[in-house]
């Protein structure tokens, strides 16, 4: 059998249920809107291009064709250059397959097309609108929390029931007047914001629905995945509200149906009581591993396995820097750790997420240069979507630059961002000053890795 490509699986990730397939109302109302639709296509076609016919090619052009001859009056934004890359690629894959696979390629390719770049009622559509609606730079900040103005350790996820990024943060409150010491970052809830537009927007739902013991307790650092028909959270929980820093706290495992509502489980049994931060990986066995930072030991980051999520056995210090919020994905050939020691973002790397190796250069050491993004950046999150493409999540204080002409205060406040990860000769680097021209596609099987299978 021949092998799929990573295009055949996002055009299939990305491919109405069957139940809806043949309904037309089913791609003109919420959830499947025109992004939607016009990711669909394109991914359809990436797949004919790569692979020239056979393994799928014909059902997802035949089924993207018949999808688009219910839209001939619907206008789909259009990247011109990208239509061209289309028919360049498939006249390439025709080549490959012969002179029915090069009439299929064309004909098939000619009609989508013309569907998608028809004039809607008789208008011409804006290429450069159509190019500016799909690639609008993302919002700088990318998200300003407007409850307590603290957003801050985002984990990003697909809300599979609504078909919209989901990204849930702990909520610092720096808006608090009194309080001694560090009780600002302690009494701290869980806020949820969404974005439609595939993440370049994002807007204020609601706090998470997690019970709580007490109501002072304090929540940190989501980390959240889908598996076996459920959201997972691990959640850090420290129990009560403090000046200091020097109290109890552990990881809580719990779970949801829709990411709002959420029933604990139990705690990670690990190795102290100083546990924080937690971020999950599936190895290609099946078992899971958890990473963690260890603050009973220097803050190094530990790691831990488990055959269910639930029963854990430590196995002890995965990287010897002192650093918080360890995210680890695969991409682009590799598996990466990324955490923050407080000097921009560590990042290491790995051929079986055991042994790791530092870069020598941080990312987000530097300040950048636009208002809100004017100091090292902390603790974050990293998404490879749908295409390939891997995208960082991350929070700045708003001291320094960011803080003139407020109040004193000012600099407890936090901000979102997100730039763009590039890879060369397995080096990871970040231009945050550059507009993130984001639009992730669903990821085909899991947000963390351009490879693996489903979780």
């Amino acid at each position: 059998m021949k092998e799929r490509s990573p295009a055949y699986s996002r055009a299939i990730a990305f491919k109405p249920q069957n139940s809806e397939r043949n309904n037309p109302e089913a791609y003109t109302t919420p959830p499947y809107t025109v992004y939607h639709r016009y990711i669909y296509f394109n991914l359809c076609f990436e797949y004919v291009a790569e692979n020239g016919g056979g393994g799928g090619t014909n059902g997802l052009a035949i089924h993207a064709i018949a999808l688009g001859s219910r839209f001939g009056n619907t206008e789909l934004p259009v990247r011109t250059s990208r239509a061209l890359i289309h028919w360049r690629g498939f006249v390439e894959a025709g080549l490959r397959v012969g002179m029915s696979g090069l009439l299929r390629s064309v004909i098939g390719v000619a009609l989508v097309l013309g569907v998608v770049c028809a004039p809607a009622n008789g208008q011409s559509p804006d290429a450069h609108s159509a190019t500016a609606t799909m690639q609008a730079p993302a919002s700088v900040p990318l998200f300003r929390d407007p409850v307590h103005d603290g957003a801050a350790d985002p984990v990003v996820v697909w809300n599979r029931a609504r078909k919209t990024w989901w990204m849930l943060y702990t909520n610092r409150r720096a808006d608090l007047a009194g309080g001694g010491g560090v009780t600002w970052v302690h009494g701290t809830h869980i806020g949820i914001a969404e974005s439609t537009d595939g993440g370049a927007h994002w807007k204020y739902v609601s706090e998470a629905d997690i019970p709580l013991p007490q109501p002072d307790y304090t929540l940190w650092a989501p980390e959240v995945l889908y598996t076996g028909g459920l959201y997972h959270m691990f959640l850090t929980v420290v129990p009560g509200t403090f000046t200091d820093w020097n109290h109890p706290r552990h990881i809580l495992h719990l779970t949801s149906k829709d990411l709002l509502h959420w029933k604990p489980l139990a705690n990670a049994n690990l190795e102290s009581d100083r546990t924080i931060d937690a971020c999950i990986f599936r190895l290609p066995g099946g078992d899971w591993r958890l990473w963690y930072k260890n603050e009973a030991d220097s803050s190094k980051v530990y790691f831990s396995d488990s055959p269910d999520l639930v029963h854990w056995t430590a196995k002890g210090i995965a990287t010897t820097n002192h650093g918080e919020g360890p995210v680890v994905f695969q991409w682009r050939g590799a598996y990466w750790l990324i955490n923050d020691p407080h000097a921009g973002l560590a990042v290491f790397r790995s051929s079986d997420l055991t042994t790791w190796h530092q870069q020598p250069k941080n990312l987000l050491s530097e300040p950048g240069t636009q208002p809100t993004d004017r100091a090292m950046g902390n603790h974050a999150d990293v998404v490879v979507d749908g295409s390939g493409r891997a995208w960082l999540f991350y929070f700045t204080s708003q001291g320094g630059a960011d803080a003139q002409g407020h109040d004193a205060g000012w600099g407890r406040r936090s901000f979102l961002h997100v730039t763009e990860l590039h890879e060369a000769n397995g080096i990871l680097t970040v231009d945050r000053n550059f507009p993130a021209t984001i639009h992730m596609l669903p990821p085909p099987m899991n947000k963390k890795s351009d490879m693996a299978g489903t979780w």
